[in-house]
C-alpha cells in the first residue's frame, strides 16, 4: 500500500531511486517542454458554490487532465490552487517532448469545451507552453514532491498568465520545434512581465493526428470523460 502511494506521488523512476537512495535526487535536462494551465472563471465561481461543490468541480477537471497526462505520457508536476502544471521530457528524456505537451494542451482545451456544454459552469482554460532546459528533483522531508525549476518553467508560467482564455500560447522556441507538425496563429510581440518583448504564437491544432492522440482519451467514443 505504501509503495502504491509513493508511485502516486512521484514518477515511477524517481520513486525507485528514492527507495534506494536518501540523498538529494536532482537531474538536469537540456530539453523539455513545460505547460501551465489556469482555470479561467474559477475564482468567481468559488464565491457562488459551497466548499464541497467547489472541490468537486475542480476535482472533476483535474482528474480529466490526469487521464490526459497519462494518455500522452506527460508528467503531471503539481496543482497550484486552480492551476495545473505538467512537463514532457522529464524524468525520462524524449525527442518529441514538445509534440506530446502540445497534443495534451489541445485535448485539455477540448475537454473544457465539453465541460462547458455539459455543466452549468462557464469555465475555460488559459494555457502556456515553453520548451528549454530545466532542473528536476525531489525536495523536502515531509510532503515531498517532484518539482521543476529554471527559466523554462518561469517562461511557461508567463505564457499562461499573459495568454487568452480558451487559447494555448507558446513561445517562439516551442513554435520553432512544432512549426512543421502544428498550425499556429502569429500573435506578434508581447510585452511579458519580467521577460520584456517576446514573440509569441497561438497553437491552433495538429496538422496530422499523432498516434498518441488517435489512441488518447479524447478520441475514445466510449470514454466520455467518465473519470471526471
Amino acid at each position: 500500500r505504501s509503495e502504491r502511494l509513493l508511485y502516486n506521488i512521484l514518477p515511477r523512476p524517481i520513486a525507485a531511486r528514492l527507495k534506494e537512495d536518501t540523498h538529494n535526487i536532482a537531474d538536469g535536462f537540456d530539453e523539455c517542454s513545460v505547460l501551465f494551465c489556469d482555470i479561467v472563471g474559477f475564482t468567481q465561481l468559488s464565491q457562488k458554490l459551497s466548499p464541497n461543490e467547489l472541490v468537486r468541480v475542480l476535482n472533476q477537471i483535474f482528474s480529466a487532465f490526469d487521464v490526459l497526462a497519462e494518455a500522452h505520457e506527460v508528467e503531471k508536476i503539481k496543482t497550484i490552487g486552480d492551476a495545473y502544471m505538467a512537463a514532457s521530457g522529464i524524468p525520462m528524456r524524449r525527442f518529441d517532448h514538445a509534440d506530446a505537451i502540445a497534443n495534451m494542451a489541445i485535448d485539455m482545451r477540448t475537454y473544457m469545451e465539453h465541460f462547458r456544454r455539459t455543466t452549468p459552469h462557464p469555465l475555460s482554460v488559459r494555457i502556456g507552453i515553453h520548451s528549454g532546459p530545466a532542473v528536476a528533483g525531489v525536495i523536502g522531508r515531509k510532503k515531498f514532491i517532484y518539482d521543476l525549476w529554471g527559466d523554462t518553467v518561469n517562461t511557461a508560467a508567463r505564457m499562461e498568465s499573459h495568454g487568452i482564455p480558451n487559447q494555448i500560447q507558446v513561445t517562439e522556441k516551442t513554435h520553432e520545434i512544432l512549426s512543421e507538425t502544428f498550425r499556429f496563429e502569429d500573435r506578434g510581440i508581447q510585452d511579458v512581465k519580467g521577460k520584456g518583448p517576446m514573440h509569441t504564437f497561438i497553437l491552433k491544432d495538429a496538422k496530422e493526428p499523432t498516434v498518441a492522440r488517435i489512441h488518447g482519451v479524447k478520441t475514445r467514443p466510449t470514454y466520455e470523460y467518465k473519470s471526471a
